[in-house]
């Protein structure tokens, strides 16, 4: 492989990098970045101008499905599905059949993709926290972490038991690894389906209160204090409260931090009155005050990452009465779209902080390798066009489920093409 990348705006966050620039790469590295570099006719030339390139997207919540239920996913049209929203890595979460919680089905989730993608998508596994995610008994840690775990979760359920959450902590502090947590008191939502408050109430529809989040936050946070090598990590944050809890423990120095999804920033529980079941989402869309402080809490990095919860389900899964669906939207391809337009075009983030919570953050949380973008390097690089306008069309999904309630909405900026392990493609 020969590519001659032409007047790309390459932005890098780490190295605080804004410029537009060639550069030239050949077997997967980068051999020259310049102004207006020469190349013969064996380099492949692509003309980027006014697209961004920015170290490789790294997605650190994606539910790929496999193994257990590849009617829903596959990890072949996963990373399919990731490459087209420009993802060169994704984590992959443990609710998986085996669950990810012992060292032969983590290694399978690595191997496989790297056969189906030939290297253009790394998959990391989130290995299960306790076996069989059943919150019980510890899953074990050590040799997960030796087959590449990066993070430990009960992700799609919380753990909500206190003395085996301060072991997870415990145990997990020795490998520098994170804990994730879905959180949630299972006391307080059993039955619910929708944010709790008056559009659930005028559409009669149990509601999940904000405060069920919160709980499991606070009390993760004491767990923290008491054990504070920890690495802690909250998924998925829903509510003013939530943000407002990590801010806080922040503020003392704890090591917490969190994600939240493009749909959580972008719709509110009135989008639920359509009983369309796409927007049945665990935790659920919440008011606007909640998505106000969400955007406010990414401004000013309370907020660290942006991940997608991508949760592939089939089109007869979701045709149901709302109270019988499935929780969970595919969000892979359309993530960049709605960041850059909810985001950036409104303001709130620039390009680089972007870029920031969708590679630099992610990787420096899970201690992967950040991504140098300079001479003699391997290329890892996502590279999109923030002023392409398209609408979205879930037929068109690199995904095997087309579960998005996204669907003929017209958003701006879009990746055009990745590069990484050698392997590229390019859409322009």
């Amino acid at each position: 492989m020969k590519l001659h990348l032409k007047s790309g705006r390459l932005i890098d966050p780490a190295k605080e990098k804004d410029t537009v620039v060639d550069l030239l790469i050949v077997d997967g590295k980068i051999e020259r970045i310049g102004k207006s570099l020469a190349a013969d006719r064996s380099y492949e030339a692509i003309d980027l101008k006014n697209k961004v390139v920015a170290p490789g997207f790294i997605d650190m919540h994606v539910h790929l499905r496999e193994p257990g239920y590849e009617h829903k996913e596959t990890i072949r049209t996963g990373c399919a599905s990731a490459a087209a929203g420009g993802f060169t890595a994704v984590c992959c979460m443990p609710n998986t059949n085996p669950a990810i919680d012992e060292e032969s089905v983590a290694r399978y989730v690595q191997e496989e993709g790297r056969q189906v993608t030939g290297g253009l998508v790394d998959v990391y596994p989130i290995a299960a926290a306790t076996k069989g995610r059943k919150g019980e008994e510890l899953s074990p840690m050590a040799e997960l972490s030796k087959a590449g775990a990066v993070g430990f979760s009960d992700d799609g359920s919380p753990i909500s038991n206190a003395e085996i959450m301060r072991r997870i902590f415990e145990y997990s502090s020795m490998y520098g690894i994170p804990v994730i947590q879905h959180a949630e008191e299972l006391t307080m939502t059993k039955n619910a389906y929708m944010n709790e408050g008056f559009v659930a109430t005028r559409l009669g529809i149990p509601g999940i209160p904000p405060i069920a989040e919160e709980l499991m936050i606070q009390r993760d946070i004491i767990l923290l204090r008491y054990i504070p090598k920890s690495k802690y990590h909250v998924a998925h944050v829903s509510t003013a409260g939530s943000v407002e809890c990590v801010r806080r423990a922040k503020a003392e120095k704890l090591n917490i931090t969190c994600e939240v999804t493009p749909h959580h920033f972008t719709l509110t529980d009135d989008a639920v009155a359509s009983f369309d079941t796409n927007l049945k989402i665990n935790p659920p869309l919440r008011t606007k005050d909640d998505v106000k402080a969400i955007k406010e809490a990414l401004r000013d990095g309370t907020i660290d990452v942006i991940v997608t919860d991508h949760a592939p389900h089939t089109i007869d899964e979701k045709e149901v009465e709302f109270a019988q669906a499935p929780f969970g939207i595919v969000g892979l391809e359309t993530a960049l779209g709605l960041a850059v337009t909810e985001l950036v075009n409104k303001k709130f983030l620039t390009l680089s902080q972007l870029i920031e919570k969708f590679s630099v953050n992610p990787r420096r949380i899970l201690s992967l390798p950040v991504i140098n973008i300079q001479e003699g390097e391997a290329a890892n690089l996502t590279v999109f066009d923030p002023e392409k306008e398209w609408v979205v069309d879930i037929q068109a999904f690199k995904s095997k489920s087309k579960n998005s309630p996204f669907h003929g909405r017209k958003l701006k900026g879009k990746a055009v093409g990745t590069v990484n392990n050698g392997k590229s493609w390019f859409e322009m």
